[in-house]
């Protein structure tokens, strides 16, 4: 199982439509051959922050899988113009 994370930073005041979107953007992903499952929670410290969570069963089902699929391109239409900066997505694999 691979784990994506992705801190998002939401230009401040967007936060309710972002989040609205957001659940629509559910969709897209979690139709992808591979996924897991997905969880996005809000930071305390900071109102316009996210963190994103995905598990994958293996990193090219988000690489290839989903990043080049039509559900992506609909997934960035809704979400991406949120990002500032654009997030750095990173994978992890587990060792415990």
């Amino acid at each position: 199982m691979i784990l994506e994370a992705a801190i998002l930073n939401v230009i401040p005041g967007q936060e309710a439509q972002f989040e609205q979107d957001f659940a629509t953007a559910g969709q897209y992903i979690s139709s992808i051959k591979g996924y897991i499952k997905h969880s996005m929670s809000k930071c305390i410290e900071r109102p316009n922050q996210y963190l994103l969570l995905v598990e994958w069963e293996t990193l090219e089902n988000h690489t290839i899988g989903f990043r080049q699929s039509a559900q992506y391109l609909e997934w960035k239409k809704l979400l991406h113009h949120y990002y500032d900066p654009f997030p750095v997505v990173e994978h992890y694999e587990a060792i415990l």
